[in-house]
């Protein structure tokens, strides 16, 4: 057996053992709820496997009672003019995180979700509890997700007055459809893991997804890994696309949407409990 641990800064620990790497998300007081050091920390894990020849197979899971709640809710409750930093729920407005890096094609918002689209290996998200906004997305860029039957997932930007802006407009219609990314991305509903898969948003449920991921994991690693790599570089390349034009048009979308008033009403009107009032 052989074990290597990496910690990313205490947000993200790495563990590979036998070839089966485990990124667990360690954020547990706050749901793994997204700040600036926790996507750092997601994405560094991602482009640290890059380098490790050994790893066969990777499985996203987390600590705590969630996958994770979304972006770090005391950002929109000071939009609010709100101090309460709870983080029971999720959102999104990542553009002004990071950069894009030399021969990269998102920004640290979008690769925390597509960096597990660059590792030639399979990576297998494991999801319970809640999957909220960025959340979601991060798990919408692994290749199979596993997911317990009463996980709670929602594309929740729409609450926000934003649209998805880490992948997920891209990747959720290659899944779900173009018609029920729609619905998703508009309404912002909460599916459970059960509609989650009759969706195509999750491949299967488990009673333990972790568990189940870890094993699956296992007997992918046994395997011979010219095939894996080379199953999944075929497979993609036969729903490839413009990648890089889809997350530019997303960053500028939403760029435009932060802070417009309509937004702005839209985070507002949640605190307060109120109706939003939007201005055509």
């Amino acid at each position: 057996m052989c074990v290597k641990v990496h910690d990313m800064e205490d947000r993200v620990k790495v563990e590979i053992i036998n070839g089966v790497a485990e990124v667990r998300l360690n954020r547990p007081d706050k749901m793994n709820a997204l700040d600036p050091a926790m996507f750092k920390a997601i994405a560094d894990a991602g482009e640290s496997l890059k380098s490790e020849p050994t790893v066969r197979a990777v499985v996203v899971s987390a600590e705590g009672r969630g996958f994770c709640a979304g972006l770090d809710f005391s950002g929109f409750q000071a939009m609010a003019g709100n101090s309460d930093e709870s983080t029971d729920d999720g959102g999104e407005g990542t553009s002004s995180i990071g950069r894009i890096e030399a021969n990269q094609i998102t920004h640290r918002g979008q690769q925390v979700s597509w960096v597990w689209q660059e590792l030639d290996v399979p990576v297998i998200a494991a999801v319970h509890g809640v999957a909220f906004g960025g959340g979601l997305q991060v798990a919408l860029g692994a290749d199979i997700r596993i997911v317990s039957p009463d996980a709670r997932l929602s594309v929740l930007e729409i609450r926000w007055g934003l649209s998805p802006d880490m992948t997920a407009t891209q990747l959720l219609p290659r899944l779900v459809g173009v018609d029920v990314a729609k619905e998703l991305t508009w309404t912002g509903r909460e599916v459970s893991g059960t509609e989650a898969v009759s969706l195509g948003l999750a491949t299967r449920v488990a009673d333990d997804p972790r568990a189940a991921a870890l094993e699956m994991a296992a007997e992918i690693a046994a395997k011979s890994p010219q095939a894996i790599r080379g199953g999944k570089y075929l497979i993609n390349l036969a729903s490839e696309q413009d990648w890089a034009t889809g997350f530019a048009e997303e960053r500028r979308v939403i760029g435009e949407l932060i802070g417009s008033p309509n937004q702005v009403e839209a985070v507002t009107a949640f605190f307060e409990k109120r109706p939003a009032k939007y201005v055509d």
